[in-house]
């Protein structure tokens, strides 16, 4: 069975032990049901594909599909669209009254967050 060509690239930073959790939860489930979905490290050569600096990869989630370039909560809508065990979230992060909550949530809390512990974590790393 011949495997489809990624029509969704997913940018994720999987230095990030929140972020790698959850992002391989989607790419082994993507795998397994043969979805044309490709997940880019940004710690890796696929981050120079994407036009963003490690940086800005690191404060959030980005996912491109069609050309077009998503990141946030937008970008995880997109991302959980493509894979069936996920659509509702997709469904429900989109209602009316979850939609700008969720955008919010994301971008005032978690993300800051998330990203803040990844500067205190590469503080602490030693540099070999």
């Amino acid at each position: 069975m011949r495997t489809p060509k990624p029509t969704t690239a997913v940018l994720y930073n999987a230095e990030c032990p929140v972020c790698n959790f959850e992002i391989s939860l989607y790419a082994r489930y993507a795998a397994k049901n043969g979805l044309p979905i490709r997940f880019d490290d940004l710690n890796s050569d696929a981050l120079a594909q994407w036009g963003l600096s490690a940086d800005q990869a690191a404060r959030r989630l980005y996912v491109v599909q069609g050309g077009v370039l998503t990141s946030g909560i937008p970008a995880f809508r997109v991302l959980w669209a493509q894979m069936p065990r996920y659509q509702w979230l997709a469904r429900l992060t989109g209602w009316p009254v979850v939609k700008p909550l969720s955008a919010a949530l994301y971008d005032h809390a978690l993300a800051p967050l998330i990203y803040r512990w990844h500067l205190r974590r590469r503080r602490k790393t030693p540099v070999l």
